[in-house]
């Protein structure tokens, strides 16, 4: 496999050169994660790793497992714990998430930045490894979000990026495990167009209510990078 070796932020990233690679999303989905204190996070879907690398390094005494199914994305995610020096607190499980092993649990935060196209919807890449990491070819929201409940312990939360058209779905899979919505963010390409990516926090065993915050431009109309972006990408 040819590979990049790429930085952002505070880490290194080895990523393939023609196969999956992360995106805006990810730098979205680890943005929108506000708590002051964590102590146990897993990485559902990791792909290289990024967004769970990221928090890693935030949350400095944070233990960190990526959990990754397809051998390709897992190799790199192996090296890139070892390129930002972090074996002694991030571990990696080559796991199908439908079937992580019995025991794990107990974790304050699950991330995702899930595949969000159904099956022949949209254009489905030709690369397998970018098809599943963007179809539900493997793994459909449902699946999902019953596997970060299992994961979570009570008042954990669950952060993922989705696609607004499902968004009603997404509510329906998450309240379906005890999952309730509690932060809701849209992001939009410009200030007049159409969200393309919403980003939800969801709480196990929380009490109704949920707050929504402020939309997230990711372009000035002159097509640069908003300030909020800029910081972003660190």
């Amino acid at each position: 496999m040819q590979t990049t070796l790429d930085s952002i932020r505070d880490i290194k990233l080895y990523q393939s050169k023609s196969g999956y690679r992360f995106s805006v999303d990810a730098l979205l989905l680890y943005s929108f994660v506000n708590l002051k204190v964590v102590k146990k996070i897993a990485d559902l879907g990791a792909g290289s790793g990024i967004v769970g690398l990221l928090l890693a390094k935030r949350y400095s005494k944070a233990e960190v497992m990526l959990v990754e199914l397809q051998e390709s994305l897992f190799k790199l995610l192996e090296k890139n714990i070892v390129i930002n020096n972090l074996q002694d607190r991030v571990s990696s499980l080559k796991c199908d998430i439908r079937k992580l092993p019995e025991g794990l649990g107990g974790f304050d935060l699950v991330v995702s930045n899930p595949p969000f196209r159904k099956p022949f919807s949209g254009r489905l890449n030709i690369e397998e490894e970018k098809a599943i990491a963007r179809h539900e070819i493997k793994l459909s929201l449902g699946e999902l979000v019953g596997a970060a409940s299992r994961l979570l312990k009570s008042k954990g939360r669950f952060l993922l990026v989705y696609h607004p058209l499902r968004l009603y779905e997404l509510m329906n899979e998450l309240k379906k495990v005890q999952l309730e919505p509690k932060r809701l963010r849209f992001v939009h390409g410009r200030s007049a167009s159409e969200a393309k990516m919403v980003l939800l926090e969801a709480v196990k065993h929380g009490r109704a209510g949920i707050k929504i915050e402020p939309p997230l431009f990711v372009y000035n109309e002159d097509g640069s990078y908003t300030d909020e972006m800029k910081k972003i990408y660190g």
